[in-house]
């Protein structure tokens, strides 16, 4: 099973333009050629200097082993960028992409708390309930659910070909959140909307 680590940086306005280069370049790259990578995306809230950098393995072993070569090269990005950072992994518990996403793309990020002993039968009910519509909406390129299973804690990302195309969505999208929180009795913790800097995941 697949497996993701997501930061989450607040940096200063001034630095985030730094922040952004080095991950892009130093950090990207390292990750990138490390044994059991799957590639990394980088999502930016520019007015804000909200930057999520997420970085994908093929298991949850390969992932804590990426712990040590990962850890430093935060701590750098922290630093460029004056940022707080926070650190969370999952599970990669579903994923389909209709169309690779570009730089620009739009990004929505839905936090979501789950009961654990609920979180399987959630996953089959946010592919009956949420994935049939954004399949087809317009627009859309792909979508992936990371859970973490002993905590219920769960994030759906959805990428949009651009800005305007995520925008078009919001309605249809709260009503769709609205069906799946309904089935799983989940309850939504944050929603984040960002552009996509860029994602050599092959599956998001």
């Amino acid at each position: 099973m697949e497996h993701a680590r997501v930061s989450l940086l607040t940096a200063d306005p001034a630095q985030v333009d730094e922040l952004v280069r080095y991950v892009t370049g130093d950090v990207r790259k390292v990750i990138e050629d490390h044994p059991g990578s799957r590639g990394m995306a980088l999502l930016v809230i520019p007015e804000l200097a909200v930057v999520v950098f997420e970085t994908f393995w093929v298991t949850g072993d390969a992932m804590r082993g990426s712990e040590k070569t990962e850890e430093p090269l935060r701590e750098e990005t922290v630093r460029r960028g004056r940022a707080t950072v926070s650190v969370e992994r999952h599970e990669v518990a579903s994923s389909v992409r209709s169309a690779r996403p570009r730089e620009g793309a739009g990004v929505r990020l839905t936090r979501v708390d789950i009961e654990p002993s609920r979180v399987d039968a959630a996953i089959a009910d946010y592919e009956d309930t949420a994935l049939p519509w954004l399949i087809e909406a317009e627009g859309f390129c792909s979508a992936l659910l990371l859970v973490h299973r002993r905590s219920g804690r769960a994030m759906v990302e959805t990428i949009w070909r651009d800005g305007a195309a995520m925008a078009a969505s919001r309605s249809a999208a709260a009503a769709a959140r609205a069906d799946a929180i309904a089935a799983t009795g989940g309850v939504i913790r944050a929603l984040e909307e960002f552009r996509l800097e860029f994602n050599s995941a092959p599956f998001s």
